[in-house]
């Protein structure tokens, strides 16, 4: 039985067969979607690893698929782009893709990237809890709540908070954050972390005016409180 199993949504059914091959020749069980639909379907029906979305589909497009993906938790998705434009690669990581791999590409490439972001997300599955005034975040599960409520995150907002709330009281570049998210090797500008922060700030309800939780260093980065003040 393969290692990890891996959702394709894309509408290219030569890649299919290119990928099905590949992937499991390398201990992974791919099933193909050939579009958005289907592809959400079959995340439903299944569990899987790790998904990868093209974007440019019939019906909706993988930006709104992702979108409807991170509605549903915080499973890792790489986006497959055929354009050269590098602005829908950036949305995509803004709205909480893990990475992106441009086509054509080289079923190698693609593998060590999946490899990467299937690293990342098990490397905090540990029984380790962080709890930063009232945040709890569970490792283990990639859960986080607050005041005992249900909080969902992208996995790269989940990435960002957890490498805060680890540096409680301690300032936190944008630079170390993108790292931290396994993101520093991705040109994606200072604004993709803001924009991550502004997310958490809303889904943890800290007021952007008068942040309780995350605060902004002005020209550096930003900061965990570790008590409410």
């Amino acid at each position: 039985m393969a290692s990890y199993r891996i959702l394709l949504i894309d509408d290219d059914t030569r890649l299919h067969d290119l990928l099905t091959s590949y992937l499991e020749s390398h201990d992974m069980a791919l099933t193909c979607a050939s579009d958005g639909y289907q592809g959400l379907a079959a995340f439903s029906r299944e569990a899987f690893d790790a998904v990868l979305v093209d974007i440019m589909m019939p019906g909706i497009d993988g930006l709104e698929v992702l979108r409807r993906l991170r509605s549903r938790g915080a499973t890792p998705v790489i986006m497959l782009t055929a354009r050269g434009d590098d602005t829908d690669r950036i949305i995509g990581l803004e709205m909480g893709a893990d990475d992106y791999v441009p086509k054509p590409f080289n079923p190698r490439e693609l593998l060590a990237r999946l490899r990467a972001v299937l690293r990342r997300a098990r490397s905090t599955m540990t029984v380790e809890r962080l709890q930063i005034q009232n945040v709890l975040i569970d490792m283990g599960t990639r859960e986080v709540t607050r005041d005992g409520e249900s909080v969902v995150l992208t996995a790269a907002e989940f990435d960002i908070l957890v490498a805060l709330a680890r540096r409680a009281g301690r300032v936190v570049t944008r630079e170390a954050l993108l790292e931290a998210a396994g993101r520093g090797d991705v040109f994606v500008g200072d604004r993709t972390v803001d924009v991550h922060i502004s997310h958490l700030r809303q889904k943890l309800g800290d007021p952007p005016r008068s942040p309780r939780l995350i605060k902004t260093v002005r020209g550096v980065g930003y900061v965990m409180a570790k008590e409410q003040r």
